[in-house]
């Protein structure tokens, strides 16, 4: 069948990676083979493919690929998280938009309908990566609320809760009011925002005096219980004890002193709000002050603030700063810049509240994960970070006296409830589970469990009905931790409060540790860290041995890619745009490990939406294009019997040792995670050096109009090339390639599980005698395009040297004549009369041209410009040597290199200035 004129992904795309389920390649079970392992990073079951996404699961699919075709048994598992907050949100909102509301439901029956949603949304972006190539074994796809994996989140709490390392407690906590649930400080982002700030007033009881507070939140004045002045400010000394009224009510407060007041910012004076700031609430536990919560769950006033009530918070601040300005409290309104805290799910303003939650304590963890990491030096720890900067980053968060305590209770349904259950003692139903004194607390993995636990304490006549289970839902990232360990069923013989042993032969005992962890930094907390903590408390290892810290995808003004910024093209079209190949090239293309990806995505100049393009994906696109064009033109070659020509056989041995010399970079670079750079280098050996010299050196020429044949050799060894380049570049490209290599010739073996090639020794003097002919060639070029002369008007060309290979060897100067239209290379100390001269490693050459060709002027210019380069390059050598202490402690083979390249250098020098004295 003849080959299309162009390649065209969307007709084998489909084919080949059904072809590649269907043989079962992507499925790993235990055997003989060294494992190698990487789980994903579960998606939201609420999630669509993103940029972030295409990133991260190129780099996963790279390594898994190059592993398998290396002889690993590779097991990538697939699964999704089931993010109680994000997925919960969903629900109540269609369910609202059904005419129903959540509180009107049974817990069962809203669950019921979030599993519904699950069953018909969930799952989606794992479609979607297949569209990319990903290679995960479809069959071991999980989901964090499997029964398997809740079963270990189950056990790990009751577990924690025997050992003392998690407590039930009253904290202040971060409250979402439009979730209605308590948030994790790192579930908090804080951002700049512009607020008016209220200078308000507080008359002092019994005297015409006032003390003067700013405030951002005047809905909150009515939860007041004193204002506070730094205990050394010589202008409130003689208040401090006394009370001032509060405004908007008919309370009055105490002024008290306390270190917390900075004197010299603003007034020096502060309202004191425990019950909705930590700070405050700080400073209300040290003077014992009362707690007023004025706001509900949802945002809204409480009815105890008495005035606003049932007002919307941000409504209640407008009507607060009127009221106020009408009650001649409100001195006066400002612009002020401030932080501000908003929920990462829900974006909504974030409440300090005070509630009971369940906590985690993290400082052994903590220093268990510390250790864990190796350091800059590698030295230290299992686990190296690629690249190893990100530990800085690490100790920010997990370093002594930064980590905090972790919240892991949320109040909501959808997740995995707290193996909890209460009983008090007084018979009083409705304080089961509050914090009352006498309610007591059974944790166990099931409810009978539990009721044995309270009977042995409480009496047997306690029955199931008297125990009431905690109603709130676990923190996602309690069962994410686990994931490596979970997703292997690693936790299904474990019983709480013994000793954790692995069983022997179990598939945790083969796949784990995991070999990488490929991820953004923004999780390096919330997720691997903790991940890391879980992996050492319950086996004793890290769960990866690497990780691979992809950056942010950003756009050209560096903004976080996102929906809401309308900066990100849809990565689908992009898919349907530029092919698989395309999107995976041009995504690696602008990614290195830890750094930030600033995609190319331009913006529709009227909608300043991002337009579904990108240069980079479509040099991807126009990369398979050239290794379809490759293949054209090997499948269309004639051949003959005879043996190769000189220079046929010069680009063979050329070739094959400059590929062995790539494939060892290459390898080099999978080493140390630089895949860009590995890209990079395959990209530039099969455009620049198969395609553009390789083919051009063995393409035979024309007579009568028709290509001439070639030696069945050089198709041959053609043939073995382009299929050991598109075997390596398979894990980067894996469509392009897979097609190429069975169009080539037959195929027992398919390339995604074709053996990778191995590097074999190769000599550099074979490498660097073609390379010199390759920059002659490139130089002539350059003075043709630069002339205006005609590509293949065969100009004379001399040089002095008359041992240069390119004299000496027929091979090399068959190559020079055929590439570069040149006549045999003359040896001739005479410059011709009329011509051109430029210098390739330390030899000077010469073009003749017709007189009229020749602008001496411009020639000039030309070397005088070639000529101040070469000796700023002299220049800088010198520098080097005559560093005493670089000349004594670096290696001598390193020093004779450098004094090579001075010897080089100068002989340049002195050749372009001989060239620019024959013009004067």
């Amino acid at each position: 069948m003849a080959l299309r004129d162009k390649y065209d992904p969307s007709t084998i795309e489909h084919r080949w990676y059904a072809h590649w389920l269907d043989k079962g390649y992507f499925h790993s079970e235990p055997d003989e083979r060294e494992a190698f392992s990487i789980v994903i990073p579960p998606p939201n079951v609420t999630g669509v493919l993103h940029m972030g996404h295409l990133l991260n699961n190129t780099v996963q699919d790279i390594l898994t690929r190059h592993a398998r075709k290396s002889g690993k048994n590779a097991c990538w598992v697939p699964g999704m998280d089931h993010a109680s907050i994000a997925t919960e949100a969903k629900v109540v909102k269609r369910l609202r938009e059904q005419g129903i509301k959540k509180g009107d439901l049974t817990r069962e029956e809203f669950l019921a309908h979030a599993w519904a949603w699950k069953e018909e949304y969930g799952g989606i972006i794992l479609e979607q990566l297949k569209r990319l190539g990903a290679s995960c074994d479809w069959d071991r796809t999980r989901f964090t609320m499997d029964p398997g994996l809740s079963q270990a989140v189950t056990k790990v709490f009751v577990d924690l809760y025997k050992k003392g390392k998690l407590y039930r407690g009253l904290r202040m906590t971060n409250w979402d009011p439009e979730a209605q649930t308590v948030l994790s400080n790192e579930e908090v982002i804080h951002g700049d925002e512009d607020r008016p700030l209220y200078h308000v007033r507080y008359k002092v009881e019994g005297a015409e005096e006032y003390l003067t507070v700013a405030t951002v939140r005047p809905e909150t004045i009515m939860g007041d219980t004193a204002v506070a002045v730094h205990p050394e400010d010589e202008r409130y000394a003689h208040l401090v004890g006394k009370q001032v009224h509060v405004p908007l009510t008919q309370r009055t407060v105490p002024i008290i002193a306390d270190d917390y007041v900075d004197k010299e910012f603003g007034t020096g004076a502060l309202k004191i709000t425990p019950a909705h700031d930590v700070n405050d609430y700080e400073v209300g536990q040290r003077h014992q002050l009362d707690t007023i919560d004025v706001l509900n769950a949802d945002g809204t006033i409480a009815e105890v603030a008495g005035i606003f009530v049932g007002e919307p918070r941000e409504k209640a601040r407008k009507l607060a700063a009127k009221q106020l300005e009408a009650d001649g409290a409100l001195v006066k309104q400002e612009n002020y810049r401030t932080s501000v805290g908003r929920s990462e799910r829900t974006g909504a303003v974030v409440e300090p509240r005070l509630t009971l939650q369940w906590f985690v304590r993290m400082d052994e963890f903590a220093a268990k994960a510390m250790s864990a990491v190796k350091r800059e030096d590698n030295s230290a720890g299992e686990v190296e970070f690629h690249p190893p900067h990100f530990f800085n980053m690490f100790r920010q968060w997990v370093g002594p006296d930064k980590v905090r305590d972790w919240c892991i209770s949320r109040q909501l349904w959808w997740g995995h409830r707290i193996p909890a259950y209460y009983v008090d003692p007084s018979g009083d139903e409705g304080s089961a589970a509050d914090s009352s004194s006498e309610t007591r607390i059974y944790v166990a993995e099931t409810a009978e469990e539990a009721l044995v636990l309270a009977k042995a304490e409480l009496g047997d006549h306690l029955t199931a009905a008297d125990l009431k289970q905690d109603e709130d839902a676990l923190d996602t990232w309690f069962s994410s931790w686990l994931w490596p360990i979970s997703v292997f069923d690693g936790l299904a013989n474990f019983t709480p409060g013994e000793p954790f042993e692995p069983t022997p032969g179990s598939e945790l005992a083969y796949y784990y540790p995991t070999d990488v962890l490929v991820t953004g930094w923004d999780i390096i907390y919330l997720w691997v860290a903790r991940m890391m903590m879980a992996g050492e408390e319950y086996t004793g290892e890290a769960p990866f041995e690497h990780v691979y810290w992809t950056g942010m995808v950003r756009d050209a003004q560096r903004r976080k890619m996102s929906k809401s910024l309308g900066n990100s093209p849809d990565s689908l079209a992009l898919l349907d745009k530029y092919g698989a190949d395309g999107v995976r090239f041009g995504m690696l293309s602008a990614a290195s490990a830890g750094g930030d990806i600033v995609f190319d995505a331009p913006l529709d100049p009227k909608t300043k939406q991002a337009l579904d393009e990108s240069a980079l994906c479509d040099q991807g696109k126009k990369f398979c294009n050239k290794m379809w064009q490759a293949l054209r033109l090997i499948e269309g070659f004639e051949t003959h019997s005879e043996a190769p020509g000189a220079v046929e056989a010069l680009a063979i041995e050329w070739i094959t040792h400059k590929f062995q010399l790539t494939l060892k970079h290459v390898e080099a670079d999978y080493k140390t995670f630089r895949l860009n750079d590995a890209l990079a280098k395959l990209y530039g050996f099969i455009w620049g050096d198969f395609c553009s010299w390789f083919l051009e050196m063995i393409k035979p020429g024309y007579l009568d109009g028709k290509p001439q044949p070639i030696a069945q050799e050089v198709r041959d060894a053609a043939t073995a090339i382009f299929s050991d380049l598109v075997n390596v570049l398979h894990p980067f490209m894996p469509f392009v390639t897979e097609e190429i290599w069975h169009q080539l010739r037959e195929r027992k073996v398919d390339v995604c599980v074709a053996p990778f090639p191995q590097a074999t020794p190769y000599d550099e003097h074979k490498i660097a005698r073609v390379e010199a002919v390759k920059e002659i060639v490139s130089r002539v070029r350059e003075q043709r395009n630069s002339k205006g002369l005609k590509a293949r008007d065969v100009l004379p060309i001399v040089t002095a040297n008359g041992a240069h290979p390119v004299v000496s060897d027929a091979g090399l100067s068959e190559m020079l004549q055929k590439m570069a239209y040149v006549t045999a290379v003359e040896v001739s100390d005479e410059e011709p009369p009329t011509g051109v001269s430029f210098v390739v490693g330390t030899d000077k050459f010469f073009l003749a041209l017709a007189e009229e060709s020749v602008d001496v002027e411009a020639e000039r210019e030309r070397i005088s410009k070639e000529l101040d380069h070469q000796r700023g390059f002299v220049k800088s050598i010198e520098k080097k040597l005559g560093n005493e202490r670089f000349v004594s402690n670096a290696p001598e083979a390193v020093v004779a290199n450098e004094r090579k390249k001075l010897a080089d250098g100068q002989a340049r020098v002195q050749a372009l200035e001989e060239s620019l004295a024959g013009l004067q």
